[in-house]
C-alpha cells in the first residue's frame, strides 16, 4: 500500500530522534534581527491537551539491580507535527525526558515548515528541540554558502531551532549545478555555514556514508540483504538487473573510506566548530578508527543512533574500554522516526512497525548499555541477523551518554566558549584511514 511520507521528515531527508521534568531552556530571540516579510507574524503554538495512553506504561526500568536510569535524551529522531500523540506517548513510556528533531526542515517551500516545527517544540512544552536542514537546491552559485547561512541565523534567533542537520545526500546525492558533479563532504565552499554554527553556538550533526556492506555485492549473501533488497537505492555496489532497473541514474558514489577521509578533513578545518558523527562516527565497523578520529579532533562527537548492531559485534572488553575512554563526547540517539501513520526503528524492512514494538526498541537498547548479558538481539535486526554481547557500563558514564552530553551540545554559551578556545599550533598531521576490508565482503 502506498503511505504518505510525514511532511517533515521527507523534506528533511530532500535537503538533506509524572513528576515534572527538567527542560533545556530555549535561547531568547533576537528581535532586533531581520525577518522577510511572510515570516514577521509572531508564532503562537494552539494549545494541546495532554494524551491519555492506552497502556498508561511507566518508563521501562533497569534490569540492573539497584540502578535508576536518569530521564534520557535521544538526540537522533525525525518527528513530524502530525504524530505529536504518538510523540507524546512514545517519550512517557520509555522515559524519555528530551528529543532532538534532526528533521527541523529546510527553506525549500519557505518558513512554514520552520514553524510546523516550533509548533511542534511549544506544544510538547520544549521537550522537542529543532535542528535545521540545508536546501541545496542552487549549490554552486556563489552565494548558496552565505544564503543557508544566513537562512540558519533565522532559523535559531526566531524559531529556536538549536543545530544544524547534515544529512548523507552531502557526499552522495547533492549536486554542484555548475559542474554537475556531487558536491564533496570536504568542500571548501561549505565553510562559512559551518563558521556561522560555532558563532551561533550550535552543533552540526552530520550523516557521511552508510554501514561498509552498503558498498558490497548486493545479493542473498551480503550481510544486510534483509534491508538492502527492501531498499536497494541504499546500495553502492553491484546491484542486481532486476533491482537495478527501478533506481534513477545517479554518479558514481565516492568509495566508504574516501567519504570518512572528506570528512576528517573537513572536521580539521573548521576546529572551531562542533560536529556530532552520527551513527557512531560513521564507522561503527571499524573501532579502532573512530578512536583514532576522536582523539585527533576535539571538536568531534558521535552518537549510537542505528549502530548498536554494528558496533555491538566488537569484544565487550574492547568495546568498554572504548566507552570509558570517549564518556564525555557520545550522546545517546536511536533514529526513530516518528509521524501520525509512519514509524520507524532505525531502519524498517518491507513491513513497517507498530506502536507495541517501540518499547522493546527501547529496551534493546538500554539492555545492551546496562547490563552484561551475552548473545542478545540488538534494537533493530532487520540490520542484521546476528546478536550482540551487552557491555554493562558503570552508572556514571551512562549519566553522560543518556542525558549530559546532550545537555553540553544544547548550551549555546558553552559550544561559544569552545569555539573561542586558543587554539594549539600543531603541525599537520594525517587524517585517518579506516579499514575497509576487515572483513572482507562475503562471496
Amino acid at each position: 500500500m502506498k503511505r504518505t511520507f510525514p511532511l517533515l521528515l521527507l523534506f528533511a531527508l530532500l535537503g538533506g530522534c509524572k513528576p515534572p521534568v527538567a527542560r533545556v531552556s530555549p535561547p531568547t530571540p533576537d528581535m532586533r534581527a531581520p525577518a522577510p516579510p511572510d515570516a514577521l507574524a509572531p508564532v503562537i503554538a494552539p494549545p494541546v491537551e495532554a494524551t491519555v495512553s492506552v497502556l498508561e506504561l511507566g518508563p521501562p526500568g533497569s534490569e540492573r539491580p539497584a540502578y535508576k536510569r536518569p530521564p534520557v535524551i535521544d538526540f537522533h529522531a525525525h518527528l513530524s507535527l502530525d504524530g505529536q500523540e504518538r510523540i507524546q506517548r512514545i517519550m512517557r513510556e520509555n522515559g524519555i525526558e528530551l528529543m532532538v528533531n534532526l528533521s527541523g526542515g529546510s527553506f525549500r517551500h519557505g518558513p512554514e515548515q520552520w514553524l510546523q516545527a516550533k509548533i511542534l517544540a511549544d506544544a510538547l512544552g520544549g521537550r522537542v528541540v529543532n535542528f535545521m536542514n540545508p536546501d541545496w537546491t542552487g549549490y554552486g552559485d556563489p552565494t548558496w554558502a552565505k544564503r543557508e547561512a544566513d537562512r540558519l541565523d533565522e532559523a535559531v534567533n526566531r524559531y529556536e531551532f538549536r543545530g544544524l542537520k547534515i544529512a548523507k545526500i552531502l557526499g552522495l546525492g547533492a549536486i554542484d549545478e555548475a559542474t554537475g558533479q556531487l558536491v564533496k563532504v570536504d568542500d571548501a565552499r561549505l565553510n562559512p555555514l559551518w563558521q556561522k554554527c560555532s558563532e551561533l553556538g550550535i552543533p552540526v550533526t552530520i550523516h557521511v556514508a552508510d554501514p561498509r556492506a552498503f558498498w558490497w555485492p548486493l545479493n542473498p549473501h551480503n550481510e544486510r540483504w534483509d534491508e538492502l533488497k527492501v531498499h536497494p537505492g541504499w546500495a553502492y555496489g553491484q546491484v542486481p538487473p532486476e533491482l537495478a532497473v527501478q533506481l534513477p541514474v545517479r554518479p558514481k558514489p565516492p568509495s566508504w573510506a574516501e567519504l570518512l577521509e572528506a570528512a576528517e578533513r573537513m572536521y580539521r578545518a573548521n576546529p572551531r566548530t562542533v560536529f556530532v558523527a552520527v551513527h557512531f562516527g560513521n564507522a561503527a565497523e571499524d573501532l579502532d578508527y573512530v578512536d583514532g578520529l576522536l582523539s585527533r579532533n576535539d571538536n568531534v562527537y558521535i552518537d549510537l543512533a542505528a549502530r548498536v548492531g554494528e558496533f555491538g559485534r566488537h569484544p565487550a572488553a574492547k568495546l568498554l574500554a572504548f566507552f570509558t575512554k570517549w564518556q564525555d563526547r557520545i550522546v545517546f540517539g536511536t533514529d526513530i522516526g516518528i509521524g501520525s501513520d509512519f514509524l520507524m526503528l532505525g531502519s524498517n524492512g518491507a513491513v513497517e512497525p507498530q506502536l507495541p514494538e517501540v518499547r522493546p526498541f527501547y529496551e534493546a537498547h538500554y539492555r545492551f548499555l546496562e547490563t552484561g548479558q551475552k548473545q542478545i538481539a540488538h534494537p533493530s535486526p532487520i540490520q542484521g541477523n546476528w546478536k550482540v554481547d551487552a557491555i554493562d557500563l558503570p552508572a556514571g558514564i551512562l549519566q553522560k551518554i543518556y542525558r549530559d552530553n546532550a545537555l553540553h551540545l544544547l548550551d549555546r554559551q558553552r559550544l561559544k566558549t569552545f569555539a573561542a578556545r586558543q587554539l594549539p599550533e600543531t603541525k599537520p598531521r594525517p587524517i585517518g584511514v579506516p579499514d575497509e576490508n576487515q572483513p572482507k565482503p562475503p562471496q
